[in-house]
C-alpha cells in the first residue's frame, strides 16, 4: 500500500476503535449506537477492501517476480 492509502487504512482502524468505545458508553442512546454501529461497519468494510487490494497487488508481484 502506498504511504497515502496506509494512513487511510490506519485512519479507518482508528476510528472504528473510537466507535467502539462509544458503543460501549452505557449512556449512549439506541439511536447513536445504531448511527456509530453503522459508521463503524462501514469503516471496517473500507479497510477489508484495502487489504484485499493490498493482497492482490503482492500476488501480482509475486507472480511477475516468479516468472
Amino acid at each position: 500500500m502506498a504511504e497515502t492509502t496506509t494512513n487511510e487504512f490506519e485512519m479507518r482502524l482508528e476510528r472504528s476503535k473510537e466507535i467502539l468505545e462509544q458503543l460501549m458508553n452505557p449512556q449512549i442512546t439506541m439511536s447513536e449506537s445504531v448511527t456509530a454501529y453503522e459508521e463503524g461497519m462501514r469503516l471496517l468494510r473500507e479497510a477489508q477492501e484495502m487489504l484485499e487490494k493490498a493482497q492482490l497487488q503482492v500476488e501480482e508481484i509475486k507472480n511477475r517476480v516468479s516468472h
